[in-house]
């Protein structure tokens, strides 16, 4: 049984790809479609993040697979200085006082 912090960190990394954070309550950023292998395997895949994709026994595992490799995907795309908007959204920023 998964842990209660695993169990938040899920669900915070579900509220960034649904967009749900405190500061915005708008649709999602990043669409999960799923489907079914005849062998019974779950494929995850963001369309918007192309090759990002994964494969899962489960719809839920497949799901966790495919956030994971769309967060190394975006954090990839930020240290090659490509920061997409979605991502920019996410974090709010001010000067220091002094």
């Amino acid at each position: 049984m998964p842990t209660q912090a695993a169990f938040l960190r899920f669900q915070y990394i579900n509220a960034i790809f649904c967009g749900m954070t405190a500061k915005s309550k708008t649709k999602s950023y990043f669409t999960v479609e799923f489907d079914r292998e005849n062998d019974g395997r779950w494929i995850a895949e963001i369309p918007k993040l192309p090759g990002v994709m994964a494969y899962g026994p489960t719809k839920q595992e497949a799901l966790q697979k495919v956030y994971a490799i769309a967060l190394r995907t975006l954090a990839d795309g930020i240290e090659q200085g490509s920061t997409p908007h979605q991502v920019i959204q996410l974090f709010d920023y001010g000067m220091a006082r002094r």
